[in-house]
């Protein structure tokens, strides 16, 4: 199966669906450098897959006036972060969960301490964001802009491995980046998913570097859902959360596929 896949939406639109952590699947040979076995694996995977994220993201792109791009990792995040910077820039390389992770979710060994990580990060995380990028680049010429929604979720409770899990909790936490996410992007994230707080337990956007802090044109916003509120916590089958969820992401894309004015996204 690919690592990634980019799945074309309308020529007009200019928002991509961003959806990095959403998968299980791991390769035998890089399953051969985890050192958990196969029960713990899955109990790991349970705890740091976003469930359902993928299916999310495709259902309010059927429920959207305007089809939105989707860019989907088909490789769980313990094979590479894409979201993660490739070197000592990585704020969680303190909990060992920087591009490619040495420990879990509760701070156990999930690869040897000496791991080299430069094959995951050759084969794995450049080509994703060489992808990203160009996909990126593609609705800038196509609309002149680009939106990222990172479609991301989180669990109702802590995890060890969190470095700011003492704030608030909210049902959909907006992350935001102080160049990318203009006020209108917010406005009418606010606006479709109705309660939300901003940058807790999670911050931050993803763009790729090579327009991060440089291209106003893009725009960025993660979208973290809390799972108790759309499934079965950890990895379960979704619940009935799960449609109303789709249809406000979908009233996302809706308003910014709408022309942009000033202060817009």
């Amino acid at each position: 199966m690919p690592s990634f896949e980019l799945l074309p939406g309308a020529a007009q639109s200019p928002v991509i669906l961003h959806v990095p952590h959403s998968a299980r699947e791991i390769p035998a040979e890089v399953r051969a450098g985890i050192v958990l076995d196969d029960t713990a694996l899955e109990q790991e995977l349970d705890h740091i897959v976003d469930a359902h994220t993928a299916e999310l993201a495709e259902e309010a792109a059927r429920l959207a006036g305007v089809v939105p791009w989707r860019f989907v990792n088909r490789l769980s995040r313990l094979v590479v972060d894409p979201e993660r910077f490739p070197d000592e820039r990585e704020e969680m390389l303190a909990v060992g969960m920087g591009a490619v992770y040495t420990k879990t979710t509760h701070r156990e060994d999930l690869r040897p301490g000496d791991a080299d990580p430069g094959p995951l990060i050759a084969r794995y995380f450049r080509p994703y964001a060489r992808a990203m990028t160009e996909a990126v680049a593609r609705r800038l010429e196509a609309t002149g802009r680009a939106v990222v929604i990172d479609v991301h979720s989180y669990p109702s409770a802590p995890l060890p491995y969190e470095l700011h899990g003492q704030g608030p909790r909210p049902p959909v936490c907006l992350g935001t980046d102080s160049f990318h996410t203009p006020p209108g992007l917010l406005a009418a994230a606010r606006e479709a998913f109705g309660e939300v707080g901003l940058d807790s337990p999670f911050s931050g956007t993803y763009v790729p570097l090579d327009f991060h802090g440089r291209d106003p044109r893009v725009s960025a916003l993660m979208v973290e859902i809390r799972r108790d509120t759309y499934m079965t916590e950890p990895g379960g089958p979704a619940g009935p959360g799960f449609h109303r969820l789709a249809r406000a992401l979908a009233a996302l894309v809706d308003a910014l596929d709408r022309p942009c004015s000033e202060g817009s996204p």
